[in-house]
């Protein structure tokens, strides 16, 4: 009888057991889906000092070997005007090659026949100081640039710019999460996730197709923003 008994009373205090951790977990799991989930965005501004210049060399001739020789002698006064206005070796890089065959229109269901041959040369020229753009475009029209695919503003302090645009994401989440907790009676807790978006970079200005000489260059830089954007979950006390 006494080992009944005391079976009985070791499986009633196991179901006690474990009753209250069933009730612990579920109490558990009851604070932590009292949660608030906000999305915000934040931005940070700055007047870019740096530039990317995308230009280049298109050439034709009768065959592509005289195409590929006028192009090369052409991309080599340019590269070699570029270094002596200042540009460093380094913030010059070759960015694409193509030489194709060029071909007449086709008439009266004749196939294309070839006439010529383009070659195409570009690079991207980094401007670090953006007082000389202007002076720097001057001279690619002028050593035989025929080609331009874009200017894009930078700041060289972008990664800067970008930390700041995250903790203004970061306190715009905050201040919203607070708002729908102080509606709903209660406070924001312990953060319990952070999640990142895309950056949003700013857009380039491109001006795509061939250069025509121009007299002067005149460059705007305006501002570069970046946005931010974060997905903040709190506890809610």
């Amino acid at each position: 009888m006494f080992c009944r008994r005391s079976i009985t009373a070791s499986l009633l205090l196991t179901w006690v057991a474990l009753a209250g951790l069933s009730f612990e977990a579920a109490a558990e799991e009851s604070r932590m889906e009292r949660t608030v989930t906000v999305s915000a965005t934040g931005s940070a501004t700055a007047v870019p000092d740096e530039a990317r210049i995308g230009t280049g060399v298109v050439t034709e001739a009768a065959t592509a070997r005289e195409a590929l020789t006028a192009n090369n002698a052409a991309m080599a006064k340019l590269i070699a005007a570029l270094k002596e206005d200042g540009i460093e070796p380094q913030d010059i890089q070759t960015s694409g090659f193509n030489l194709n065959p060029r071909y007449t229109n086709p008439r009266d269901g004749q196939p294309p026949v070839i006439d010529g041959y383009q070659a195409a040369n570009q690079v991207t020229v980094h401007v670090r100081d953006l007082d000389k753009m202007g002076e720097v475009l001057d001279k690619l029209v002028s050593v035989g640039a025929n080609q331009m695919n874009g200017i894009t503003f930078e700041v060289s302090t972008a990664e800067t710019l970008r930390d700041a645009a995250r903790k203004e994401a970061i306190a715009n989440a905050r201040r919203r999460a607070e708002l729908f907790a102080a509606a709903a009676g209660v406070k924001v807790g312990k953060v319990v996730s952070i999640t990142e978006g895309a950056m949003i970079e700013p857009r380039p200005f491109v001006k795509a197709g061939r250069m025509a000489a121009m007299d002067a260059v005149p460059v705007e830089r305006g501002t570069q923003s970046l946005e931010a954007t974060v997905t903040v979950t709190w506890e809610l006390d």
